[in-house]
C-alpha cells in the first residue's frame, strides 16, 4: 500500500471535565458538554473525552494530574470560585506540585471589577473592605498560570500546562462566563486547525469477514494515515445485510479522500466480499 503524504496539521485531542456535585446529584443538567460539542464543531474539530467529577479535592485532582499528563486540550468547567466549596484552584496546583499566588493580571481585573461595582452601587470602592480582599483569592492560581479574559463580568479564569504537554484551560461554571471563554480559548490558540477541511465518514459493508482478519489492514491505514481513525462496526443480525462489519474511516474531509480508497485497496487484496459504501457529513 503506497503511503500519501498529508497536507494538514493534526489538530489536538480536546477533552472537557465538568466538576460539581450539583451535577452528579442531578439539580442542575450539565450544559457545558453539548455546548463544547457545538463551538468544536463550529470550527471543524471534534471532542475526544469528557468526564464529570464531585466536588471532593481528591478526586478532582486525581482528574486533573490525568488531563496534564494526558497531553490533551482539556476545559475545566466549575469550582473556580472562592466559597469553601470550590476545590478546583487548590486542586490543580497540587497536580501541578506549584504554589498558588495572586495573578497580578488577575488582581489587576477583580479590582477593576469591584471598583465597577461600587460605581454601578453609588458607593466607594473601598480595597482593604474584608469581603473586598477575600474576592482577590478568585486571582489566586498556580504559579505558571497564565489568564483566560471573562467578558461578562471581568473575573479571569486560568490556564496551566503539565509536564507532558496536557492544557488544561479553567473556566467558571456559570454558562454566560464559561462559553465566550471557551470560545476565546480556541479563536486564540487553536484557530490554525479550524477548518482544515469538514468532518467526514466513508466506510462500506464488510461481507463473511472477521474483525481479527481485518485488524491488520485497519493498523497500516491508521499508519500511514494518522489524521483519521479507522472503526469497525460489526452485526450479527441486521435486518438488510445480516452478518457484517461496516468498515470506514473518519475525520476531515481532505484526510478521508486519501485514506478510503486505501482501505477499498486492501480490502480488494484481501477478496473482501463488500457491499454498499456509506458516507456521513459530521
Amino acid at each position: 500500500m503506497t503511503t500519501t503524504s498529508e497536507s494538514f496539521i493534526k489538530p489536538p485531542v480536546f477533552s472537557i471535565i465538568i466538576i460539581g456535585d450539583e451535577i452528579l446529584s442531578g439539580k442542575r443538567a450539565d450544559k457545558h458538554l453539548p455546548k463544547l460539542i457545538e463551538l468544536l464543531g463550529q470550527r471543524g474539530l471534534a471532542l475526544a473525552h469528557a468526564s464529570y467529577v464531585g466536588d471532593d479535592p481528591t478526586l478532582i485532582t486525581q482528574s486533573l494530574s490525568r488531563a496534564f499528563a494526558s497531553g490533551d486540550v482539556v476545559f475545566s468547567c466549575g469550582g473556580i470560585g472562592a466559597t469553601p466549596d470550590d476545590h478546583t484552584r487548590q486542586c490543580a496546583a497540587k497536580a501541578l506540585g506549584q504554589e498558588l499566588v495572586l495573578h497580578p493580571k488577575a488582581e489587576a481585573l477583580i479590582r477593576e471589577r469591584m471598583q465597577d461595582t461600587a460605581r454601578e452601587q453609588g458607593t466607594t470602592y473601598e480595597p482593604d473592605r474584608p469581603d473586598n480582599i477575600h474576592r482577590l483569592n478568585m486571582g489566586v492560581f498556580p504559579a505558571q498560570a497564565e489568564i483566560i479574559p471573562n467578558p461578562y463580568n471581568k473575573i479571569p479564569g486560568f490556564s496551566c500546562s503539565g509536564a507532558s504537554g496536557g492544557r488544561v484551560y479553567f473556566v467558571p461554571g456559570f454558562p454566560v462566563m464559561a462559553w465566550p471563554m471557551m470560545e476565546w480559548v480556541l479563536d486564540t490558540h487553536y484557530c490554525e486547525f479550524f477548518s482544515q477541511s469538514s468532518q467526514v465518514e466513508r466506510s462500506v459493508i464488510v461481507y463473511g469477514a472477521m474483525e481479527a482478519a481485518l485488524t491488520p489492514l485497519m493498523e497500516q491505514i491508521e499508519h500511514h494515515h494518522s489524521a483519521v481513525k479507522v472503526f469497525s462496526l460489526p452485526s450479527v443480525d441486521h435486518p438488510e445485510h445480516g452478518r457484517h462489519i461496516e468498515l470506514g474511516v473518519k475525520g476531515p474531509t481532505q484526510a478521508v479522500d486519501l485514506a478510503y480508497p486505501a482501505l477499498l485497496e486492501g480490502l480488494h487484496q484481501l477478496a473482501a466480499k463488500l457491499g454498499p459504501e456509506l458516507v456521513r457529513e459530521r
